[in-house]
This record gives structure tokens, sequence and C-alpha cells, in this order.
């Protein structure tokens, strides 16, 4: 019997048809996945957290999550231009500071958050020569 397949050690193995029915569940929700925001975003954008900076890679870029600029879980531009990778801690920061705003004089009102200021790629044109002609 192959692991993953059986009900458990008291019920009976799956059949041939219920097991094709499982693996088709899970290559359907597979797919969908893939074609979420998530995957579209790791996609389009580099594995940088968009605050801290850090980089993430392999089996650590399941701690890179997709922050929505404008907070809105609806709106997801093929371009990527809602869309922020933030690490797990910096995300929880995010909606923090945001559910804080107004409190004992935090969150930030008049301006982006802080999270779209830092740009990890912003002093890369300083540090490549110019072509020689």
């Amino acid at each position: 019997m192959e692991p993953g397949f059986s009900r458990g050690p008291s019920k009976k193995p799956l059949t041939d048809a219920e097991r094709a029915r499982i693996l088709a569940d899970l290559r359907r929700e597979t797919a969908q996945r893939a074609a979420g925001y998530r995957e579209r975003a790791l996609k389009l954008l580099p594995h940088v957290c968009a605050s801290c900076g850090r980089e993430f890679k392999g089996t650590r870029l399941k701690e890179l999550t997709v922050h929505h600029k404008d907070h809105n879980h609806d709106n997801n531009p093929p371009d990527g231009s809602n869309w922020e990778l933030l690490c797990l801690y910096c995300h929880d920061h995010e909606h923090e500071k945001n559910s804080m705003a107004g409190f004992g004089g935090g969150g930030t009102q008049g301006g982006p958050a802080p999270s779209t200021l830092f740009n990890p790629f912003g002093q890369l044109d300083g540090l490549i020569p110019p072509a020689q002609d």
C-alpha cells in the first residue's frame, strides 16, 4: 500500500477510482494555486522583502508573502502594480501598523506606507559604470 493513500490503520485501502479522484483533485487545486496572484507575484517580482530587503530562496520562499498595497485583495492587476512581496514579519508589521493608525500618534497619515518607500534596487544604477562609446 502506498503512503498517503489509505484511510488509516483500521479502514480499507482506497479503491483505484477513489485514488484517481483524489489525485485529480490535487492536480486541479495545484493548477488553481499556480494561477493565483501569489504565484504570479513570485514570477514578476524579485524574491526580496520590499520592507527589510532580505532575500528569500529555496524552501524559505514560503516566508515571503504578497501584500496588497491598497489592502484590496480583489485588486490584482496583471502587471502586479498593487503587490509587494513582504516577509512574514514585515507583513504582520504592515497590517499592525495600519490597525493602530490614530492610536498614540502612530500610523502613516498623508503619505505612502514606509514599505512602499524602500527600493532594494534603488542604488543599482550607481554601481554600474557608464558605457564607453
